[in-house]
């Protein structure tokens, strides 16, 4: 078995939406590893995610806008695709500040591939 070219981090505080983008990555022959929060994620992690994370913004504990503090006061740059029912102005236009692809929920799978690959 190879490993895959590409490992996608999901940080969602809701199991069931993580159980699915963990079932849609694994399809598209993504690695893949959920986590229902961020202090979970930088625990288990610590720095080894290069290739893509999908970040919810809000959960119990550190939001996704503080996640992607976190990731911008590290050294190396990693892809993030935030996912959020919070479908507003505000919200898209922060996290494209950040640097991020913006998509609300419920996400249409095959844009959500075709922008991680």
């Amino acid at each position: 078995m190879t490993e895959p070219d590409i490992v996608v981090f999901v940080i969602d505080d809701d199991a069931s939406v993580g159980r699915a983008f963990l079932i849609l990555m694994q399809f598209s022959d993504f690695g893949a590893q959920a986590f229902e929060s961020a202090e979970k994620f930088f625990e288990s992690v610590g720095s080894a995610y290069d290739d893509c994370i999908i970040l919810d913004l809000h959960m119990t504990g550190m939001s996704g806008f503080d996640v992607l503090r976190n990731l911008s006061l590290r050294e190396k740059k990693v892809p993030v695709i935030v996912v959020s029912a919070f479908d507003d102005a505000q919200n898209r236009e922060r996290a494209r500040e950040c640097g991020t692809v913006f998509f609300r929920k419920p996400v249409d799978d095959q844009a959500l591939i075709d922008t991680i690959n």
